[in-house]
């Protein structure tokens, strides 16, 4: 085999797998149960640490008028207890519809981490949130969604606050737009903040596996993956692949042909919702996330205009992230402008 000099060592750094949560997305959060406990099953025998399950959004997710996953979260708790007897498990959050309440009867079940999701600018709105959680559960992880929409020299002011009693601060690629120098970027001033950071890359560039590796050569203590890819929109960075290029640095540290085994029966098990590349790469480019494709679609039939237009126009509208006000104002001035033409 080829003799790579690695240009970092990545002995470290950690991979998170995540198929079972953002690979849900997929799926539109209906998930085999014998299909969850083989995957589970097999995942607890490969070097993999941490394994994230439930709902794609966080749990508690349908509280927020999302459809409900067809597993309940005391199921998802018996068979993670069941069959990951030497990895740990965790579960997404959000503020809004995650309460603390049920995060501390989750981790009364056996759930070791929990991962909270918001927007940079929305950290110091959840200080209290994030800090009650960290007394709740010993290994809190905070996750910027998001993180491009944010310029990389704000992140330490919106992260002062936050209590040293977090895990640690992920860098997410929501709209898969980074390139490995904005990831560098990303995690350094993380960094200066908290010592452990993670990141999470989706992949409609087709940059996420080599964005996890700018990440860790960065000094990302965590990656994230999904076998096959398998997650929201056009999907993760690779678990299988970020295995392999770590064996391929120099040392086979997750049981890369394990994980493609697994990698390949997902395939082989899921049947995932269809979707329109041509969105993910508009996406990617101009910055819009894929959750706000179907508005995005419905608009462009009614206005008769090409979806790149509009996510254009949303994001020069939107003071960061565009979102679904900044898509309907955006869709408002092109109805406009048409009119008087």
């Amino acid at each position: 085999s080829a003799v790579h000099t690695p240009p970092f060592q990545p002995r470290k750094a950690e991979i998170l797998d995540a198929t079972l949560r953002d690979g849900s997305y997929a799926v539109d959060f209906q998930l085999d149960e014998k299909f969850v406990g083989e995957l589970l099953g097999r995942l607890n025998e490969t070097p993999i640490g941490k394994v994230e399950i439930g709902h794609g959004l966080g749990f508690e997710a349908e509280r927020s008028g999302i459809k409900a996953c067809n597993i309940d979260l005391a199921r998802w708790c018996a068979i993670a207890r069941e069959e990951l007897t030497a990895t740990s498990w965790g579960m997404f959050a959000q503020p809004e519809f995650s309460r603390l309440s049920t995060l501390r009867e989750l981790c009364d079940e056996g759930m070791s981490f929990v991962r909270i999701g918001m927007e940079p600018e929305r950290v110091p709105d959840h200080l209290e949130y994030i800090e009650r959680a960290t007394e709740i559960c010993g290994e809190v992880y905070l996750n910027l969604m998001k993180t491009s929409g944010t310029p990389a020299e704000e992140i330490p002011g919106l992260l002062s606050g936050v209590t040293p009693a977090i895990a640690g601060v992920y860098v997410v690629d929501s709209y898969g737009s980074m390139l490995p120098s904005d990831v560098h970027r990303y995690v350094a001033v993380a960094k200066e903040s908290f010592s452990v950071i993670g990141f999470h890359g989706h992949d409609n560039l087709g940059m996420a596996n080599a964005n996890s590796i700018a990440a860790i050569e960065a000094g990302a203590a965590i990656v994230d993956g999904t076998l096959d890819g398998i997650g929201r929109g056009a999907g993760n960075a690779e678990t299988e692949s970020l295995a392999g290029i770590i064996s391929t640095l120099g040392e086979d540290r997750f049981d890369y042909k394990q994980l493609a085994r697994l990698a390949h029966f997902c395939r082989t098990s899921l049947d995932l919702l269809p979707e329109d590349r041509n969105m993910q790469v508009l996406g990617g480019v101009i910055g819009m996330h894929s959750g706000f494709f179907p508005l995005i679609e419905q608009l462009c039939s009614e206005l008769i205009v090409d979806p790149a237009s509009l996510m254009e126009a949303a994001v020069e509208l939107a003071p960061r992230s565009a979102g679904k006000n900044d898509i309907r104002a955006a869709a408002q001035r092109i109805s406009q402008r048409t009119a008087v033409a």
